[in-house]
């Protein structure tokens, strides 16, 4: 049963999926074969040498699915038919073979905590209250104020903006939408719904070959059914952020453990799920510890979700923030896992949060640029976990110019909602402060068309066709063609780090993070221990370690006068440290100092020698 052979299940004693470079694809900005100027999956399979060559073992497809694109594919209105833009069943069949016939793997986004409301659930659910799916959401009554007006039945706030509740005029009552009011939710507290969730939606896919599911929202299924309404923390605003109703609810693990005993595990399915508003490690372990069943990773959001405002009303009101609570966030989410069965991502881009060189590096100037794109590469490689890139990171993609105009160029449903909504306050401090937001953190950044080469539309589309989202201005100069002439780039840099990462797996993905100079605002810095070597090792001074140190400025940066010494540090003699790579340039390396970082230059020192 299932995609994956027993064989492929495990590397030795080591799941395939631990050591794996995921990378995701949102299909309608990869590559458009048809010129619609919507990207398809025959793209992707066009594309999918590239990705190999990369050093990809699994491929993530964002939501292909028949969908209204209210929201981009995660408004699903067919879990098992392909949105007509994107392909064809067919095409999916041939993805999933091409990428096999790699050695390759694929995963779906696995949408389930809401479907479009044109979906036949919905419009069955909708119909009447005696309906048999009208359970399969979440229905009620509205209430009254002293003066008899009609209200929805708690005052949460939902994720796009607005009430979480909507009026269903035929019906005479509200539903639940967490997201837009076209996503409502579904009722995982039925059990039909559910086990019509692991056929449809699951079990379909997996019988065709698909190797598991990033499953989106996965902590969001088991509501507050007695639905009381949230603490007013937002003074004057009628809907209040309420994620402690659906967030980790009562029955959440028992969902889980059902999905994964039905579904998950007789298929060797790999599971990674979207887990927000879960800060704590200890909220974490109880979905990923490999006695509990329940999930393999999940992605945890407070490193990539650093500089927003909060989830809700001040989401896009952009904070600075100094490297040392970056730091602190790494060090949490690195450490917590020792001595314990859980396992963990490692990830600072995906299709929701603007570009990464762009937030965490400095995009200012070309030089600049390439150096922090680069050390952003060397710090991501260097983390335990399991490591999922987002597409166009490897060739450093940045964020959309400036000056295009939020309403001409912006197109996701939050981003203009949050605007649509700043703009009605008649604030302009407000206004104006949520616009700068949306220009670092936009979920819009991450969707502007892949840059493959220096041709019209940068070889996403043909020429003279118009491509759903605008192509970056710069993409003459950013481009993987560009890049893919010159060993030293930053896809070059990523084709070895990648490599360099799985050659020292007991290092990089398993190693044991030791953070240094913790408060440094300047240097990043750590040690990893490579965790093939027993703690009671009565040679643990020699217990093989890696230094990685990274000048996260514009400056150069000495490091003794920041007391930082790589011998000391590796526990090992003057002269037996070694270099094992730089983001420095091979023309530089004449120049390089030994004992000061260039600006934004990232290095990696071993205690040992092959």
């Amino acid at each position: 049963m299932g995609s994956v052979n027993d064989t492929s299940v495990c590397v030795g004693k080591t799941p395939w999926w631990k050591e794996a470079v995921f990378y995701q694809v949102y299909p309608a900005s990869f590559k458009d074969t048809n010129n619609d100027g919507w990207g398809d999956i025959p793209g992707l399979i066009a594309k999918i040498d590239y990705l190999h060559d990369l050093g990809v073992d699994c491929v993530w497809l964002s939501p292909m699915f028949e969908s209204p694109q209210k929201d981009m594919g995660y408004d699903i209105s067919d879990y098992q038919a392909v949105y007509s833009r994107y392909g064809t069943l067919s095409d999916v069949d041939d993805l999933i073979a091409a990428c096999h016939a790699r050695g390759m793997k694929l995963i779906l986004d696995l949408v389930v905590n809401h479907t479009s409301d044109q979906h036949p659930w919905f419009q069955e659910s909708r119909s009447s209250k005696t309906n048999p799916k009208r359970d399969w959401y979440m229905w009620k009554p509205a209430r009254y104020d002293a003066d008899g007006n009609r209200m929805p039945p708690t005052n949460w706030r939902s994720y796009f903006a607005g009430p979480t509740w909507t009026w269903d005029e035929h019906t005479q009552e509200y539903y639940l939408h967490l997201y837009d009011t076209s996503q409502p939710d579904l009722n995982w507290e039925n059990p039909d719904c559910r086990k019509a969730i692991y056929d449809e939606a699951m079990r379909f896919w997996l019988d065709r070959g698909v190797d598991g599911f990033r499953i989106d929202t996965v902590n969001k299924y088991s509501k507050r059914v007695d639905f009381p309404d949230a603490p007013v923390t937002m003074p004057g605003e009628t809907d209040q952020p309420a994620p402690e109703m659906w967030c980790n609810g009562p029955r959440i693990h028992e969902f889980i453990r059902e999905m994964n005993e039905q579904v998950l595990a007789p298929y060797n399915a790999v599971s990674v799920g979207e887990l927000s508003n879960t800060p704590l490690p200890e909220q974490v372990l109880p979905y990923v510890s490999a006695a509990a069943k329940e999930l393999d990773m999940v992605f945890e959001f407070s490193t990539i979700r650093l500089g927003t405002g909060g989830p809700f009303h001040g989401k896009y009101l952009y904070r600075e923030f100094p490297l040392s609570e970056l730091k602190h966030y790494v060090a949490t989410w690195q450490q917590w896992l020792e001595g314990t069965d859980g396992w963990h991502t490692v990830f600072c881009e995906n299709h929701d949060n603007g570009r990464a060189v762009s937030r965490f590096g400095d995009d200012s100037t070309v030089e600049l640029w390439e150096a922090s794109a680069k050390t952003i590469a060397l710090w991501q490689a260097t983390l335990t976990g399991t490591i999922f890139l987002y597409q166009g990171q490897e060739i450093g993609m940045v964020n959309m110019p400036e000056d295009w105009p939020i309403e001409a160029e912006y197109k996701d449903v939050e981003s203009l909602n949050f605007y649509k909504e700043a703009k009605a306050s008649g604030d302009a401090e407000r206004i104006k402060k949520t616009e700068e937001g949306l220009r670092i953190l936009a979920r819009d950044h991450s969707r502007i068309p892949m840059q493959w080469d220096a041709s019209p539309n940068a070889g996403f589309t043909s020429a003279g066709v118009t491509p759903w989202m605008r192509v970056h201005d710069g993409f003459k100069d950013l481009n993987v063609e560009k890049q893919e002439a010159d060993d030293e780039s930053i896809l070059g840099f990523y084709r070895k780090i990648l490599k360099l990462r799985k050659e020292y797996s007991g290092l990089f993905v398993h190693g044991a993070f030791r953070p240094v100079l913790q408060e440094d605002e300047t240097l990043f810095v750590y040690v990893k221990d490579d965790q093939g070597f027993e703690e009671g090792d009565v040679q643990a001074e020699k217990r093989r370690k890696a230094l990685v140190v990274m000048n996260f400025s514009g400056q150069p940066v000495n490091l003794q006068e920041h007391n930082l010494d790589v011998t000391a540090t590796l526990e090992c003699k003057h002269g037996e440290e070694r270099l094992l790579v730089t983001t420095h340039k091979k023309k530089d390396m004449s120049s390089m100092e030994a004992g000061t970082l260039k600006p934004w230059e990232g290095r990696v020192y071993l205690n040992f020698k092959e």
